[in-house]
């Protein structure tokens, strides 16, 4: 076999401003447009066009902060769409795996994706390749990096954000300080801000000062991280792709509200309608919880108020997944731990020691337990072809009023037939 062909090889895809441009793809008018998506709440700044960015708007500011800028110039605002962004998401990745099944998943709008069956000197058309069937099934523009290791294929990936073309490979660069050394040391992957301070502290402030930094001393000042990176930079693979997904061992739903929450029955609505969203999230995969824990609290920087949290942790009989169980528990700890005139901020709940579930039958299950699963099953299988919420429980109420304030939202979810946008004929 070629030696070519033998070498490591791994592209790192990320989706351009990827809230934005899933915004784009249902609204054409916004495209050369500045364009932000903001936080829950519609609090900070999570996603920026490269037109927004060159106004000076910056990443995780205040929304209230930037809104003279926003309105001067325009400036088109949408609150976060998760069920869009995740079904998009869904779409790209499976696109991906179209050039190779070893693919890493690393957040919703980056995957690290093994190209090693690829001859180097047609590595770089491949990332063009990917480049454009991304954008042409999806509508989502990427940059991609491809190098030997994670590490550096993630420093391609920032050049290749500054290119036209979108595509930076250093495969066949046998040295790469001259692009290393253009680098600062908090943009190269695994770096936050302690270990820059660190870094700047001992004299190291671009990628190409780590890479030649002695292997010795960063293991003794730093850690084994820290030494891998190096490594990494150097061309020596350290950090495998992750292609398997680990069963999560918690699953927590919280948000903070859209106004402050004060009577008993919406903080139970609420804590109700998270306790559902979570119930289903581990059925989709299988799981069972061992306990749940509900916590409230209120704005810690409203003291004038009052500053009050507290959280309770209930252990089920046996493992469960059950939404009517799961909600009983979730309203007995929050009854325990509300407390009257307090303006509540924030609320969630957890579940926690989850386990496969495997569809097997416990030694104390019963017809009714196999009738709740039934019914666990088809109110799934409706609310999946209906959208979220079709069928409920009475005790989530039905007005609302603790909703998350989003102001802008876009109304698309592409994984809801009943909210895709409609063409007319002119």
């Amino acid at each position: 076999m070629s030696s070519t062909l033998c070498t490591r090889k791994i592209a790192l895809i990320d989706c351009n401003s990827f809230y934005v441009s899933c915004e784009r793809l249902f609204n054409p008018k916004i495209r050369k447009k500045p364009v932000v998506v903001l936080s829950n709440n519609d609090g900070c700044i999570i996603s920026r066009s490269d037109e927004a960015k060159v106004l000076g708007i910056k990443m995780g500011e205040p929304y209230f902060k930037a809104k003279d800028i926003i309105v001067k110039n325009n400036v088109q605002v949408f609150s976060s769409n998760y069920s869009l962004y995740g079904d998009i998401s869904r779409r790209v990745m499976r696109t991906l795996k179209r050039f190779n099944s070893v693919i890493e998943i690393y957040s919703i709008d980056e995957a690290f994706l093994d190209l090693s069956n690829f001859p180097d000197d047609e590595v770089e058309n491949v990332g063009h390749e990917i480049r454009s069937i991304v954008l042409k099934w999806t509508g989502i523009p990427t940059s991609i990096g491809i190098a030997k290791t994670k590490t550096l294929s993630k420093v391609a990936n920032h050049i290749a954000k500054k290119k036209q073309s979108g595509v930076t490979s250093f495969i066949g660069i046998e040295n790469v300080d001259s692009i290393l050394e253009k680098v600062e040391i908090n943009d190269v992957w695994g770096v936050g801000k302690q270990l820059t301070k660190f870094y700047h502290q001992n004299g190291i402030y671009n990628a190409k000062q780590l890479k030649n930094a002695s292997n010795t001393w960063i293991k003794k000042s730093s850690n084994v991280l820290s030494s891998r990176t190096a490594m990494e930079l150097r061309g020596i693979s350290c950090i495998d792709l992750e292609t398997i997904s680990s069963k999560r061992k918690s699953c927590v739903v919280s948000r903070s509200f859209g106004k402050r929450v004060e009577n008993f029955q919406e903080l139970k609505e609420l804590i109700v309608s998270y306790s559902l969203n979570a119930s289903e999230k581990i059925r989709s995969e299988s799981l069972v919880a061992k306990s749940i824990t509900v916590f409230i609290r209120t704005n810690p920087f409203q003291s004038r108020f009052g500053y009050y949290s507290n959280s309770k942790t209930i252990d089920f009989p046996i493992a469960t997944s059950n939404s009517i169980e799961i909600v009983k528990a979730a309203i007995s700890s929050l009854e325990t731990i509300f407390k009257n005139r307090y303006k509540y901020q924030k609320a969630g709940i957890m579940l926690s020691g989850l386990s496969d579930s495997n569809g097997d039958k416990n030694l104390f299950s019963t017809e009714k337990d196999e009738k709740i699963n039934s019914l666990m099953k088809s109110i799934d299988n409706t609310n999946y072809r209906y959208g979220r919420s079709t069928i409920s429980l009475a005790s989530v109420g039905v007005h609302k009023r603790w909703n998350t304030r989003r102001q802008h939202y876009s109304k698309i979810d592409t994984a809801d037939f009943y909210c895709l946008p409609t063409i007319k004929a002119v």
